[in-house]
């Protein structure tokens, strides 16, 4: 136990973040440099290293997370780093990005706030790439197996990274034009800045990983040609058929689903563009949405110099605080959440659904028209008399995703089965109706969090490694079944 009267002695303290008026200048991450270093220690200290620590469980990865707790108040931050990576391939995606169900579960959070659990992985990580302490892991012997890996978000990197140890030769195709998925085009700079992808990309090529970019599955090499030519194949394309908003004035020039507003931000980061393609200023925004990547839609559209920014949400505005009965401890409760993009200005609006788009007679968006809708006899319904217009000259739909891509023939081509959600179905180690080929991340669960796309990832590796070699030494932190841990 890191201090036995730690969590007595120390309040929760969280990473500084850069005043607004200077953040929203620019695209670098809203946190201030350096400011979780002299406070780390202390906020380690309130782990309780509990008898059952249900952080584990809240992580789907199985983090150790009292044991580099501990290490972190001792600031033996090799050793921590050590345990850090134990469970878990990219601790500094996930503790910049995952909205952490281990603090939700954290026993400490019952009658106090939690213990800081992202912010002590993030300041491991951070410490160890610092040192020089995150070296390539190079295979001792070839397996002479090949494995093609379809997709380079976390899910697909993990499934690489594992493969790649275990002595197989991993090609990953990714369609995009660089590398990272969702993580590269999908999270807006100042959330997470690339060169985390970079370095990372760097290490598994060192390792002896192979990346293939503008390259897709299903159009530009046939299913069955990939098939022929590896031993084993892993599907880790994502979930990127976007939820649609089938209403009057849809066909509206200038609304947009978020990824094909949020890449062209990232893309004048990479220096693709001087200026993105769809952008948000002197514009009034609304974002339709009220999750993570309508937060992100808020902050670019704030950088982007909007003239005003609105957020919508259709279901009703969350609780401050986690109700005992409904979403009891160590649940992931669903909460009120100011995040650092809410911070920089804007509207949001709960309760409220999109009735049609009003545009002007060149075809444009101009009004956005809403009504408040409230819950009876347990469906949403329109409240009568509370329609009203709200400007909108760009509107980005953040409605989360319903499946994998179907379009550009890779379920079709692989004869691939789908279960009752539209996913790839899989058996208990990834395998799907196909030998040989395997599934991972959002492809086979559906949209989730970072942390399940490294755990799926790692564990459909192991299926994999089984596979090729009959046994495995890998690890396989969840089942395809496995589920959040939520009411």
């Amino acid at each position: 136990m890191a201090d036995p009267k730690g969590f007595l002695n120390h309040g929760r303290e969280v990473a500084k973040t850069r005043p607004v008026g200077e953040r929203v200048k620019d695209w670098n991450e809203v946190y201030v440099p350096g400011s979780l270093l002299p406070i780390i220690s202390k906020q380690a200290s309130r782990c309780m290293d509990c008898g059952i620590p249900f952080c584990h469980n809240g992580c789907p990865l199985g983090n150790l997370i009292p044991e580099w707790n501990d290490y972190a108040y001792r600031e033996d931050w090799t050793a921590a780093s050590e345990r850090l990576h134990a469970t878990n391939n990219f601790p500094e995606f996930t503790g910049r990005l995952c909205p952490a169900p281990c603090e939700s579960a954290c026993v400490l959070g019952i009658n106090q706030p939690p213990v800081t659990i992202k912010n002590v992985e993030v300041s491991i990580i951070d410490k160890a790439w610092e040192a020089g302490g995150v070296a390539p892991q190079v295979p001792e012997r070839l397996s002479g197996k090949t494995v093609a890996v379809i997709g380079s978000g976390p899910a697909g990197l993990a499934a690489a990274q594992q493969l790649t140890r275990a002595g197989h030769t991993v090609a990953v195709y990714e369609r995009a034009d660089r590398i990272g998925g969702l993580l590269r085009y999908g999270i807006p700079e100042f959330k997470m800045e690339k060169r985390h992808i970079n370095r990372r990309i760097e290490q598994m090529r060192a390792e002896g990983t192979r990346f293939r970019t503008g390259v897709e599955i299903g159009r530009d090499i046939k299913a069955a040609d990939l098939k022929k030519r590896y031993d084993a194949v892993v599907i880790a394309a994502g979930a990127t058929t976007a939820r649609d908003l089938p209403v009057p004035g849809r066909e509206l020039k200038g609304i947009y689903q978020a990824m094909e507003y949020l890449p062209l931000a990232n893309k004048v980061q990479e220096g693709d563009y001087v200026t993105a393609p769809i952008s948000a200023e002197g514009k009034h925004v609304v974002v339709i949405g009220g999750g993570d990547t309508g937060a992100d839609c808020v902050g670019t559209a704030h950088r982007q110099g909007a003239a005003s920014v609105t957020q919508l949400e259709i279901m009703p505005r969350p609780n401050d605080e986690r109700h005992p009965t409904n979403q009891p401890w160590p649940t992931f409760p669903i909460l009120y959440k100011v995040t650092s993009a809410h911070e920089e200005g804007g509207e949001r609006i709960y309760a409220a659904s999109t009735t049609h788009f009003e545009g002007d007679e060149d075809g444009n968006v101009q009004w956005l028209h809403l009504a408040e809708v409230e819950f009876v006899d347990g469906k949403l319904t329109q409240k009568p008399g509370t329609e009203r217009k709200i400007p909108a000259q760009l509107v980005t739909l953040a409605m989360g995703f319903t499946g994998t891509d179907r379009v550009n023939g890779l379920v079709e081509q692989f004869g691939l089965e789908l279960d009752e959600r539209g996913n790839i179905a899989r058996d208990a180690d990834f395998q799907t109706n196909v030998p040989g080929v395997f599934v991972a991340g959002d492809a086979g669960r559906g949209q989730s969090l970072i942390v399940w796309a490294i755990a799926e990832g790692r564990s459909a590796a192991r299926g994999v490694d089984r596979h090729l070699t009959g046994a495995s030494d890998l690890p396989a932190p969840i089942r395809p079944t496995d589920r959040a841990l939520m009411v």
